[in-house]
């Protein structure tokens, strides 16, 4: 698989770095012969006939840019040094930021994509060839085919997803959204089923919103044939989000978590739990609704202003 890096310009030393790196032809010889397989330095040095001392002064350069990776290795007489090839593809980014502009990162999650959960009948789960499993059964959540849900539901508990972080490092976030499609869950459905959802983004609490009802009263606008009257149709389209002022639930302010509170930038992904808390005073469940069901065509959607 093709290894791949990205530098900005803002990242001076890292580039300078990487300049004095690819200078010489002999490193670049180095980087050649480590394309297919990795090498100890002995051998690259008996194939670029050099002393075995200048070779393993090329490679630390090599190294201290990030292109190669040195690892040691038991050998015929103590350790040897083995080398591997870090970087496939390099792409330097020369356009300088902007600082007063923000920028978007965006990602839509399937509902069925879940990492984790934990659910209680009524539960179950739907998608474009039926049901997935047997209903009120919780290892069908665990089912491959889980991907391929289009509606979740369960009377208690909650699901986990993880977003990958796509935002570049060393920015600052300023803001972080998630959107969703969501209700109560009632056997049947029932319109007055009140529920108090409650959001975690990164093991961080964000805060609890009721919803009023599960409804059913009248067919989802997106819902496919196959999906049977009597049952829940649609939700309400949710949007949590976390500023630098504290946290709103579709504009109105909702808590005092705040988006430093978060520590986005210390985690390689993102971990969005929805449930219901133990002890909630209405533990009513949720619907989770993805593309091609209820009123909104969309999955779960991760946005981040930075």
């Amino acid at each position: 698989m093709s290894k791949f890096k990205e530098y900005d310009v803002e990242e001076i030393d890292a580039l300078c770095s990487l300049g004095r790196a690819l200078s010489s032809p002999i490193r670049i010889e180095i980087m050649q012969l480590l394309y297919e397989e990795g090498m100890i330095i002995g051998d690259i040095a008996k194939k670029l006939d050099l002393p075995a001392s200048s070779t393993a002064f090329h490679l630390k350069i090599l190294e201290e840019a990030g292109l190669i990776r040195m690892e040691k290795q038991p050998g015929t007489r103590g350790t040897v040094k083995f080398c591997i090839r870090k970087v496939d593809y390099i792409t330097v980014n020369l356009i300088k930021k902007n600082a007063d502009i923000d920028e978007i990162y965006s990602a839509e999650m399937p509902v069925g994509a879940f990492s984790s959960c934990q659910v209680t009948p009524t539960c179950g789960m739907f998608g474009p060839d039926g049901y997935i499993g047997n209903e009120d059964t919780e290892y069908c959540f665990y089912y491959p085919e889980r991907m391929k849900a289009g509606i979740l539901w369960t009377s208690s508990g909650y699901v986990k997803y993880k977003f990958a972080n796509g935002v570049p490092r060393k920015r600052t976030i300023k803001k972080v959204s998630i959107s969703m499609e969501v209700c109560s869950e009632a056997p049947g459905y029932k319109e007055d089923w009140k529920s108090d959802l409650t959001l975690w983004i990164n093991d961080v609490e964000i805060g609890t919103w009721t919803c009023p009802g599960d409804f059913g009263a009248r067919r989802g606008r997106l819902n496919p044939p196959t999906w049977p009257n009597g049952s829940t149709q649609y939700g309400m389209q949710v949007i949590w989000e976390v500023r630098s002022d504290g946290c709103y639930l579709n504009g109105e302010r909702l808590s005092r978590v705040m988006v430093d509170d978060l520590h986005i930038m210390d985690h390689t992904f993102i971990d969005v739990k929805l449930g219901n808390k133990p002890g909630a005073k209405y533990e009513g469940g949720f619907n989770l609704f993805g593309k091609h069901y209820g009123d909104y065509n969309q999955g779960i959607v991760l946005t981040m202003e930075y």
